[in-house]
């Protein structure tokens, strides 16, 4: 980025293009030097900083200049100082499409002269000429403002040449009832007039002749509130009926949508609901020799009945997918399909367009390969093909076609296997048009790949996180995701568990791992989601040992599921969900902060609704009114305990009076006190603590008994 636009000629060679003194550089949020957005969401506050300074003592002040790519007004917000030359301003994203934004930085003449002219006063210095001085600036800057305005920098510019008494004089009375102080108060002094707050808020309003120093023009890509906070659950169709022995339809699922609202979900996630092939077609468990009656893995895209446009029959029809969506809108729910760009070898294109797969030097097209794994019944396309543009073009069609059938929500399969460009370009295509659409990138790649997809337009992606099982793990990848400048494009998106995984802590950890897994995933980021209901029914059978393959997938056969089983854990599901919805604070990762506790199998870290101060973050207040902690046992088989050190001022504590922490899982209340609590947290009872903070109770609740936090 350019410190300065336009100002510094080449060293040496000419003079420079003005005499621009103050410095911008260091601005965020930026992507990439400015060259791909930032994100933020609808009703987001974007929090925008840069350094700014000059040489020599001369202060400096900053503007945030920001407007939506609709308007061709700037809007102008004064930024204020947080320190060390670095300034802070905030506005509110509040329209889908992107804003434009800038920081400008001048010489603050004013501010530099009343803060000398206090330090000779303090001295007890002959100030007259400084007086002189500065109604030279007060006219300067009457010139440029409106009535009243004009007037009372005018009149104080007088009063400053005129003066016998310096400071101590009485202020002018005209001067006075134009700073709207009372008639019948105390006369106040020229000092007070000029020091007074009323006057630098003139000031600064009055548009300053001084040259600005102007930073780059950045942009941010405001999503769907969506974008940031949602709650994903995957289900497979085809075992929706509740036997085995029948394939599930669209009308299931219509069936099922109250239990997933009940549960709490706000995106419905369906595998590919396309016509599946039959060559090749994988058995049971991936075998390579499927039975007569298998149906075949859904990621095996097209047959004779279609391809990416059409559904499978067994399913129903388009129609029933039409009702199915309409019906999950009816409960808040917005369907999400797969979108998984590959196909099986009886879709219709590998006989209409031969040329838009690799084949192999003997002519016959290659199969999809992960060495040691074979995909058989999956031919990639080859993006790269001659005939690319058709191809690509047949892709943003699939989009648009499923975009006609309300499908504004799409989970992208394996994005980092087909090119970049071809994202940015399908994305920015879509979004064009339909501006609130929402791609999911299922990117379990190297981490440099993983974030040039989220800065190419991916609004989520799927993270490392089911992987993620110690503290210092834990800790470490979400100060990576959080505290970093990774932050201000990729959005985590947190899943328990998928079709393609099953971690090894589900497999052995039991309940207690199921437990703090969820808690885990639903408080750590803003945006979660499980595949059931083999979570909530705790499915954790590999295949194989050493595998995370589940045993008798569903990716390859259909599944009877018993909803009302005992052991579910669909109460639990519904409780967590209900208390993100209910606390803002879980609906952001911003401010996530970890908390020091003596023990590494335990781990407590906070979020708040904000507290930038003014209109700084989502709640808006300068200290938080939404406080969550949460204290997680990550050791599925044995009590562990220990003593919590919170950061109280993050979480808007005072440290000398008692507050209350209520666990949101069990309705127990403990009384605490300072930043050094006791905690401990047995796995065969509830391994986590789920805390919303009471800063100041009144009168004090009763201590909740168990779990051995003291009073």
């Amino acid at each position: 980025m350019r410190p300065v636009s336009g100002t510094y000629g080449r060293p040496g060679s000419s003079l420079p293009l003005t005499t621009v003194r103050p410095v911008v550089e260091r601005v965020c949020p930026q992507v990439d030097c400015g060259r791909r957005p930032a994100k933020a969401a609808v009703g987001d506050t974007v929090v925008v900083e840069a350094d700014a300074y000059a040489d020599g003592k001369d202060l400096v002040t900053c503007e945030l200049r920001y407007a939506h790519e609709s308007c061709a007004e700037w809007s102008v917000r004064p930024m204020a100082s947080v320190g060390q030359d670095r300034w802070r301003a905030t506005f509110v994203a509040v329209v889908l499409g992107r804003y434009r934004f800038a920081v400008h930085a001048r010489i603050d003449r004013f501010g530099t002269w009343t803060r000398d002219l206090r330090a000779w006063a303090d001295a007890g210095e002959d100030v007259s000429s400084e007086l002189l001085v500065g109604a030279a600036l007060l006219d300067r800057l009457a010139g440029t403002g409106g009535e009243p305005d004009r007037r009372l920098l005018s009149g104080l510019a007088d009063a400053l040449r005129t003066t016998r008494r310096g400071l101590e004089g009485p202020a002018p009375g005209g001067l006075c009832a134009l700073l709207g102080q009372d008639a019948h108060a105390e006369m106040p002094t020229l000092a007070d007039v000029i020091f007074s707050t009323r006057l630098a808020e003139l000031v600064r309003a009055a548009r300053s002749p001084e040259p600005a120093a102007a930073s780059d023009t950045f942009e941010v890509a405001v999503d769907p509130e969506k974008a940031r906070f949602s709650t994903w659950y995957e289900l497979f169709p085809r075992s929706a009926s509740g036997r085995a022995d029948r394939h599930g339809t669209f009308a299931d699922v219509v069936a099922r949508i109250p239990y997933v609202a009940a549960l709490g979900f706000d995106v419905l996630y369906l595998p590919p609901v396309h016509p599946i092939g039959t060559t090749n077609r994988k058995g049971a468990n991936g075998e390579r020799r499927a039975g007569p009656d298998d149906p075949g893995s859904p990621w095996a895209i097209g047959s004779s009945e279609g391809g990416h446009r059409a559904v499978h029959p067994a399913l129903g029809t388009l129609e029933q997918f039409d009702a199915l969506v309409a019906a999950a809108a009816g409960a808040g729910i917005d369907v999400a399909i797969d979108l998984a760009f590959q196909a099986s070898p009886d879709h219709p294109w590998v006989r209409e367009h031969p040329a838009w797969f690799r084949h192999r030097p003997d002519g016959t097209i290659r199969y999809a390969e992960n060495p040691p794994k074979r995909y058989e019944d999956i031919y990639p396309l080859d993006f790269e093909t001659e005939d690319w543009r058709a191809l690509w073009q047949e892709l943003l069609g699939v989009v648009r076609f499923w975009i006609g059938h309300g499908v504004h929500v799409f989970r992208v399969d394996n994005p980092h296997t087909k090119p970049f460009r071809f994202w940015e370009w399908l994305i920015g295509s879509v979004q064009a048009d339909h501006p609130g659409t929402i791609f999911l990138a299922e990117a379990f790649t190297r981490p440099t790949v993983m974030g040039h997809l989220a800065k190419i337009g991916f609004t989520q992606s799927y993270t490392y996180f089911t992987w993620k099982t110690t503290k210092w793990e834990i800790e470490t990848y979400l100060n990576e995701l959080v505290g970093t400048d990774t932050s201000a494009y990729l959005r985590p998106n947190f899943w328990t568990n998928t079709p393609d995984i099953l971690a090894e802590p589900l497999q052995t950890g039991g309940t207690p791992a199921f437990v703090t897994r969820l808690v885990l995933a639903a408080t750590l980021a803003a945006s979660y989601g499980i595949y059931g209901p083999a979570f909530e029914l705790q499915e954790h059978t590999a295949r194989q040992p050493g595998s995370e393959e589940y045993e008798a997938s569903e990716k390859y056969q259909l599944r009877a599921w018993d909803l009302d089983r005992p052991d579910s854990l669909a109460a639990l599901v519904a409780r967590v969900n209900r208390i993100r919805r209910e606390h803002r604070s879980l609906q952001r990762n911003d401010t996530l902060r970890f908390h020091r506790i003596d023990n590494d199998a335990i781990t407590v870290y906070s979020k708040t609704d904000g507290g930038l101060g003014g209109d700084g973050g989502l709640g808006g207040t300068d200290h938080p009114t939404d406080a969550m902690v949460v204290v997680c046992n990550l050791d599925p088989f044995h009590v562990q305990s220990g003593w919590v050190e919170l950061d109280l001022d993050a979480l808007g504590i005072d440290g000398d009076r008692p507050y209350v922490v209520h666990d949101l899982l069990t309705d127990a209340r403990y009384q605490w006190q300072g930043r050094r609590n006791f905690v401990l947290l047995d796995p065969a009872q509830v391994p986590v603590h789920v805390l919303a903070v009471d800063a100041h109770p009144a009168p004090p609740p009763p201590v909740g008994a168990g779990g051995g936090e003291r009073g």
